[in-house]
């Protein structure tokens, strides 16, 4: 914290309930680490102005990808007509510059943390955001899929894996075939056995998720 501005020291001490919700309910159910996390980043905005973000994530590769929670409190329902639009224009100048973002309801952090973990886990699948490392026995990829199968809790095929979560074909096909290889799912295969399909085992995953 030595080379952080003050403001960041002051967002530092004043961690809120919110974004411990996120790390507790969201981000370690569905990585199981913190590494390349970094909480009140700060950001230098297209017009040389400091700006804050809740946490980004950035590991060693071309992802960079800002995580934010929202709460309908007083902030939001009483917003002036500029800062709405100032906000509108940090997001717009993140994008510009390359970000991710992922926004998030407080209420669903504290309310609904499956359906926030989901996201987190298509939205790092779909934009290469690897968080395995050499401890963990599923990847990004792997995961999401689990989150997808059981949400639905039917048998499911490659092509509607890849529909739903925007992954390409060849690595949603890598991925299954590794969760059954580890024991996660099994294959059922179509009267014709032309096509395959794919079951959760039945067992307990919620170390996984």
């Amino acid at each position: 914290m030595a080379n952080s501005s003050d403001e960041r020291k002051r967002r530092l001490t004043e961690r809120d309930q919110a974004e411990k919700k996120l790390l507790a309910n969201v981000w370690w159910p569905a990585v199981g680490h913190l590494d390349h996390l970094h909480p009140e980043y700060e950001l230098t905005d297209m017009k040389g102005g400091k700006r804050f973000a809740d946490f980004a994530y950035m590991p060693p590769l071309p992802l960079r990808l800002i995580l934010e929670i929202d709460g309908f409190g007083p902030h939001w329902r009483d917003i002036s007509r500029w800062k709405f639009a100032d906000d509108l224009q940090r997001q717009n100048h993140l994008l510009i510059q390359g970000w991710h973002l992922l926004r998030f309801a407080y209420d669903d952090i504290d309310e609904k943390p499956r359906r926030c973990q989901q996201t987190l886990l298509m939205g790092l699948a779909k934009w290469g955001g690897m968080v395995g490392t050499e401890q963990q026995s599923l990847d990004v990829y792997e995961r999401a899929l689990l989150h997808l199968m059981q949400e639905r809790w039917v048998e499911l095929a490659p092509i509607e894996a890849e529909n739903a979560l925007g992954i390409n074909w060849r690595t949603i096909a890598r991925s299954l075939a590794a969760l059954e290889e580890k024991g996660h799912i099994h294959a059922v295969p179509s009267p014709s056995g032309r096509r395959m399909r794919y079951r959760l085992q039945v067992k307990d995953l919620s170390e996984f998720v």
